[in-house]
């Protein structure tokens, strides 16, 4: 794969200010105040930054942290882990392959079949009904 690499600068221009904050700064939106933390839509979570296929609605469940939870990411989606050691705590951050995009964390408590919970800030999302167009 890859990777998408533009300026500090062309990102600002692409992205809002909050799409910014949270996707190239590592930042986290607030709990409950996520676009997509309630949504039920049928279809597929995409990288907002560069559009690159990450979840699909069936893997989506309401997990009741503040934030969309899925228990597992697309067989292609190819997501990189990474230790965090931030705010004094041991976390494995999500980056998207494709752009280092800053995604959110994975926990080991989330529902069958995984047993994983990938906590994703709606700002670093963008929603499809298809990606029959896509990579």
């Amino acid at each position: 794969m890859n990777k998408i690499t533009r300026s500090k600068q062309d990102w600002k221009t692409q992205l809002d200010a909050e799409q910014y904050r949270v996707t190239r700064e590592a930042g986290t939106e607030a709990p409950f105040s996520g676009e997509y933390c309630d949504h039920t839509a049928d279809g597929y979570y995409l990288c907002v930054c560069c559009e690159h296929p990450l979840f699909n609605s069936e893997s989506k469940y309401h997990s009741g942290c503040g934030w969309p939870s899925f228990h597992g990411e697309l067989d292609t989606a190819e997501v990189v882990q990474r230790p965090d050691t931030s705010h004094g705590m041991h976390r494995i951050e999500l980056l998207c392959p494709a752009c280092d995009a800053h995604l959110g964390h994975i926990f080991p408590d989330g529902p069958p079949p995984t047993g994983q919970r990938y906590c994703i800030n709606s700002a670093s999302l963008k929603f499809v009904d298809d990606i029959s167009h896509k990579k």
